[in-house]
């Protein structure tokens, strides 16, 4: 296998060339390289995460939306709907429904994030644009009230859907977001994702146009990005009231 640079057109946020590993076809082409063992991906279940912080568990109307729309309450003015294509919700009744109807959806897996010592649900995020025949899976729908943003638990939850991930076989993970969202953008960036480009006109969302940042982690990636969650979620790098030592320091 032999590695190509491929020069990309001169942006501030694009990497100028970037390490291609291709082989040649007969015709003296480059091509990808084999992947002889490789399976599809199973499509994942909705089991339940848990981490030390937080338990991941499937969504459910019944057992989590009136305590889902109480925390969400706590964000008065409606910040966290701004980038996603529903909310916020006028009534309980708007956001009970929405639940039911997103959960009639069987190619999107919906997570509770309930915080382990109160039994309460943080905020919600879900699998979705799952493509086990080429090992591909998007992580979304992130929707975190006031109690999880900026907490450790955040960091976790998303730690444990990528980890869940790539134990299942996928070779891509996938985080999408409004380019316009840079709080989403900063995360992706902070979470080891890598910036692959921006989806022009890509999607109408509210009645608005909007253009899509995609960033991703790829299996090769993926255990020096592991290692260093693991090393920024073990205990001794937090204090008695909960707050880190040293900041999230991923490697690619």
């Amino acid at each position: 296998m032999t590695w190509l640079r491929i020069a990309f057109p001169s942006q501030a946020h694009v990497n100028p060339t970037r390490p291609i590993p291709h082989d040649f076809n007969h015709l003296g082409q480059p091509i990808g390289w084999v992947v002889p063992t490789w399976k599809a991906a199973p499509f994942p279940r909705c089991e339940p995460l848990d981490g030390r912080f937080y338990r991941l568990e499937a969504l459910d109307a019944a057992r989590h939306g009136k305590s889902l729309w109480e925390v969400n309450t706590l964000d008065a003015e409606g910040r966290n709907w701004t980038y996603l294509p529903y909310g916020p919700f006028s009534s309980f009744d708007d956001y009970y429904r929405w639940i039911e109807e997103t959960l009639r959806d069987p190619t999107t897996l919906f997570y509770a994030l309930i915080d382990r010592s109160t039994g309460q649900p943080g905020g919600v995020a879900a699998y979705l644009n799952i493509d086990p025949a080429n090992g591909a899976i998007e992580i979304g729908h992130l929707a975190y009230s006031p109690l999880l943003q900026r907490k450790p638990a955040a960091t976790e939850a998303m730690f444990l859907m990528i980890e869940r991930a790539f134990s299942l076989g996928y070779r891509r993970t996938v985080w999408k977001c409004n380019l316009l969202n840079a709080a989403s953008r900063a995360a992706a960036e902070r979470l080891g994702f890598s910036f692959e480009g921006i989806f022009r006109n890509a999607v109408i969302q509210n009645g608005r146009s909007r253009d899509t940042a995609w960033y991703s982690i790829t299996e090769a990636e993926w255990p020096a990005l592991q290692t260093g969650f693991l090393r920024w979620l073990d205990p001794a790098n937090f204090d008695a009231t909960g707050r880190q030592k040293e900041r999230l320091s991923v490697r690619r």
